[in-house]
């Protein structure tokens, strides 16, 4: 079977990096897109250049490191255009790139937060989707193109003082329904993820926001009562890459620990 391509982004670190290590251990080559500075937004460093690079180095030949903002749409298209010029198409694009922006009622909140929210992980979804799928349709038929988006539990519940969240990983959810319908017939899937609390420094900063020093305190609201590993929600994702996924789009799948069960 000839390699495959994928374009992730957020990969520099959390999910986004589990996801590009998982592809490229079994054989696919990766662009890594990461903005690779931080948000004035929110109260959290976000992923660095060298963790990236760092990514990248532990496949070489594999991954290509790319710093870009997921907000900017042209950004986006010289990454796919990377992909397919560098490794000879596109087969996947994973949005994973997100904000955690919240704490305080809805009505106190800044507006930055929604702004934060929105921008990167709704905004940044379509921005990729745009880019993305017609370099999917490039690909001769049958294809077998995936675009996967990492959504939440979020998407499915309400949490306490994320109302901006709670809207930008719904909207999610509702980007991908909507491409996949758009995708029908096309042999392409849309999908979302929607993982449950998982390490990743997202999660510290919800947990900051309700004053808890340890993250594992989330463990509660999981029905297998720990926190999940970011290669954990990267499995589903690959699978969700694969061909062998042809039976699911236009939905999310829960790969949440039974959050929302």
């Amino acid at each position: 079977m000839a390699e495959r391509v994928a374009v992730v982004t957020g990969a520099a670190r959390g999910i986004g990096a589990a996801v590009v290590r998982r592809l490229a251990g079994h054989g696919w080559r990766v662009v890594a897109v990461d903005r690779c500075a931080d948000d004035p937004r929110v109260p959290y460093p976000l992923g660095t250049a060298e963790q990236l690079a760092e990514l990248a180095a532990g496949h070489p030949g594999a991954v290509l490191d790319v710093a870009a903002d997921v907000q900017d749409p042209r950004a986006l298209r010289d990454a796919v255009a990377l992909a397919e010029q560098r490794f000879g198409g596109l087969d996947a694009a994973v949005a994973a790139a997100a904000l955690m922006a919240g704490g305080r009622p809805f009505w106190e909140a800044d507006e930055s937060e929604w702004a934060a929210s929105f921008s990167v992980g709704v905004d940044g979804t379509a921005h990729l989707a745009r880019a993305a799928v017609p370099a999917l349709l490039r690909r001769p038929e049958p294809r077998t193109g995936r675009f996967v988006a990492l959504a939440s539990a979020a998407a499915h519940t309400g949490l306490w003082r994320l109302t901006s969240y709670n809207a930008a990983k719904h909207a999610v959810l509702g980007l991908v329904r909507g491409l996949a319908t758009d995708l029908r017939g096309t042999g392409i899937c849309a999908t979302a993820v929607s993982p449950g609390s998982t390490r990743t420094e997202m999660l510290r900063a919800t947990a900051e926001i309700y004053g808890l020093s340890d993250v594992d305190a989330f463990a509660e609201h999981q029905l297998i009562e720990r926190i999940l590993e970011p290669d954990e929600v990267a499995a589903v994702v690959e699978f969700l890459c694969s061909p062998a996924s042809s039976a699911i789009t236009g939905t999310a799948v829960h790969a949440d620990g039974g959050f929302t069960a």
